[in-house]
């Protein structure tokens, strides 16, 4: 069930799409399609972060909410996606506290903070998506090593076998 939207939503939209290069005048934002279009113009515009925020927060859909706020995490410093998640109803913030868990997790890796045996122990709860990107995250060949070994896909081992043929 959707919410009654904030009469302060279609403001809050017009000045997105003003910051994002979208002109349409009178452009009605009741479809959530048009909304999502929007959201995700908006996602891909670094200055419309802080309106993206302020529509999220008065956005009635929290499915769609929660979609906006899932792609957002990949692209704010890890600081800033607590603040994102808690603008979601509670119904609706598994996924985006997972993800920015498993987007912690990445880094982690990128910076070459967990090591192998620390993989080898959490692996069988990460998700496939974590998993994958786990391969491209670090050239550690311990770490890639466990991940051919136990990636929950043979997708998942082939592409941490490739990685390990590259280095």
């Amino acid at each position: 069930m959707v919410a009654d939207p904030s009469p302060a939503l279609p403001e809050v939209l017009t000045k997105l799409e003003q910051a994002v290069g979208r002109h349409e005048d009178g452009a009605s934002y009741a479809d959530d399609h048009e909304r999502w279009s929007l959201y995700r113009a908006a996602t891909d515009t670094p200055a419309a972060l802080p309106l993206l925020f302020q529509a999220v927060s008065l956005e009635p859909d929290g499915p769609l909410a929660s979609g906006v706020v899932g792609d957002v995490l990949e692209r704010v410093p890890r600081d800033e996606r607590q603040r994102w998640i808690h603008l979601l109803a509670p119904a609706v913030r598994a996924f985006s506290e997972r993800r920015a868990h498993d987007l912690g997790v990445l880094e982690s890796l990128a910076q070459g903070t967990v090591s192998a045996e620390a993989v080898d122990e959490l692996m069988a709860s990460w998700s496939d998506w974590l998993q994958h990107r786990a391969v491209d995250a670090t050239a550690d060949q311990d770490v890639l090593r466990v991940v051919s070994r136990k990636g929950r896909t043979k997708k998942i081992r082939q592409a941490a076998a490739n990685a390990l043929g590259k280095n």
